[in-house]
Order: structure tokens, then C-alpha cells, then sequence
């Protein structure tokens, strides 16, 4: 009988054989098409997908994927090894303004589930034309090879920032400089002089233990899926969260924040 490790190994080469990059464009492609046009029936087989919005599942049919939107910006990650993308939304022109994370899942050659964390007024510091002014200074242009890093240190990178939320004694490694977009807010060593990524530590008991990862190694880009607990006075278990970054030669140099609130600025 071969080995969990062996039988592992077999599933990711199986699963990356599969996923190649383009077929995974070709997804997200597809999925910003159906979203600016509002017609989900433009995703093949969407009577046995799995749609979800802020953690909750809904029809397809009666979903924000049903509404046409204007998309002002949009990039997305591409991650060959899980066979899942992660697309960033920036909707400040839309009638009704959104930021959107939206992570796709590929499997035989077609999208079987979509996870899309939909953030709007009410939500945590949400500003959509904060964030597409932001966004649109920022280069996600492909890292050349041989400076690109590996998984596990893009991986980590992100954990160390989650982790030194409830750790102060942690050292995130915030590249220089380091600029974050937090809903619409945004953080620019450049105009500080500091490294304004810092987070201090939140008050204790606090550790993020949800996470799900999106890692593209050719655009150094991480996303993770996450419950941020604390922030939501309504929800001090965790509320619904995602995370972007973008990390080169092992250092934070982009990280955008959206954070789903129960109640107004989560009653804060």
C-alpha cells in the first residue's frame, strides 16, 4: 500500500497536471464576464455549482452574479497546485458600489464552486473609491523567475502578518515600503516615513484559526479566506474576512483588507 505522503504527492501531481495556468485564466475570465454581464448561466454547468456569499449558501440565480455590475479593476491569482483562483473586484462605480473577493474552484476542466467574500457600505472602513484610486497605483505584474519565491514562503509570509495580530512579539516581514488598503483606508510608508503595514497586537484571547490560501507564485500574490475574530462586536468569534497580498523576495509589499460586518463599521 503506498503512503499517505506518496498518495498525496500522486492527488497534487494529478491536480496541477489538470490546472494548467491557462485554464485557470480562462476560469476567471469567464467568471468577471458573467459578473459584469449578470449571467451566471455564462459559466458552464452552473446547476451543480456551489455558490456562496459572505459564507453563506445561496442560488446562483439570486446571487450578486445575477446582477450586472460595473468593474472598474479587477486582477486575479492563479494558483496551479490547488487548482483555485482568487479575483479582486473594485466596483466604486456601480450604482451600487462593491468590493468583491471572489475564489474560484476548478475541477475537470470546469468551475464547481465559487466563494465570493461581497463587502459594501456598513462594512469594515469600506470606501470603494479609496480602494480603486489605491489599487490602480500598484504593480501585479509577473515577478521574473528567478526572483520569484516559493509557496511556502508566500504562505508564510501572510501567516506571520495573521499571526502577529494576536502576538506582538511576531515581526511580520513588511517590505519597504509597504502599503495597505483596508476596506477604503489606506497606509503608505512613503508618506510616513514608518512602516504603516504594522499592526498592533489585538487584546488577548485572539488567533485567526480559519484560513484558506490562494497562492500564486508567478505574481508573488497570496489570498486568504479567513473568520477575523474581535472586530465584529456582534460576531467576536470571527467574522467574515479575506486578505490580499503581495509579497517579492520574501517581504509584504501590498495588502488589501475586506472584513464583513453584522452591524455598521461592526459597531464600532
Amino acid at each position: 500500500m503506498p503512503s499517505l505522503a506518496i498518495l498525496s504527492l500522486a492527488l497534487t501531481t494529478q491536480a496541477s497536471a489538470s490546472c494548467t495556468r491557462a485554464l485557470l485564466k480562462s476560469a476567471t475570465s469567464a467568471y468577471i464576464t458573467a459578473q459584469t454581464s449578470g449571467q451566471p448561466n455564462l459559466l458552464p454547468h452552473i446547476s451543480n455549482l456551489s455558490y456562496i456569499e459572505n459564507d453563506v449558501h445561496v442560488p446562483i440565480t439570486q446571487g450578486l452574479l445575477s446582477q450586472p455590475l460595473t468593474i472598474d479593476l479587477h486582477h486575479s491569482l492563479h494558483d496551479t497546485t490547488t487548482c483555485t483562483t482568487f479575483t479582486e473586484l473594485s466596483c466604486a462605480t456601480n450604482p451600487h458600489p462593491y468590493v468583491i473577493h471572489t475564489r474560484l474552484f476548478v475541477a475537470d476542466d470546469r468551475v464547481t464552486s465559487i466563494q465570493s467574500v461581497i463587502s459594501d457600505a456598513g462594512d469594515w472602513l469600506f470606501n470603494a473609491t479609496g480602494h480603486l484610486y489605491w489599487s490602480s497605483t500598484e504593480t501585479w505584474t509577473p515577478i521574473p523567475e528567478p526572483l520569484r519565491d516559493t509557496r511556502a514562503i508566500i504562505q508564510a509570509a501572510g501567516d506571520l502578518y495573521l499571526d502577529s495580530w494576536g502576538n506582538g512579539s511576531l515581526k511580520a516581514p513588511y517590505g519597504t515600503p509597504c502599503h495597505r488598503i483596508e476596506g477604503g483606508a489606506y497606509t503608505d510608508t512613503r508618506r510616513t516615513g514608518n512602516n504603516t503595514c504594522f499592526m498592533p497586537e489585538f487584546p488577548q484571547p485572539f488567533k485567526i484559526t480559519k484560513r484558506d490560501y490562494v497562492i500564486d507564485e508567478v505574481v508573488g500574490g497570496l489570498g486568504i479566506f479567513n473568520d477575523f475574530p474581535f472586530i465584529d462586536m456582534m460576531r467576536p468569534d470571527g467574522t467574515t474576512s479575506t486578505n490580499l497580498f503581495r509579497i517579492e523576495e520574501g517581504r509584504i509589499r501590498y495588502i488589501h483588507e475586506v472584513t464583513i460586518c453584522q452591524t455598521r463599521n461592526c459597531g464600532r
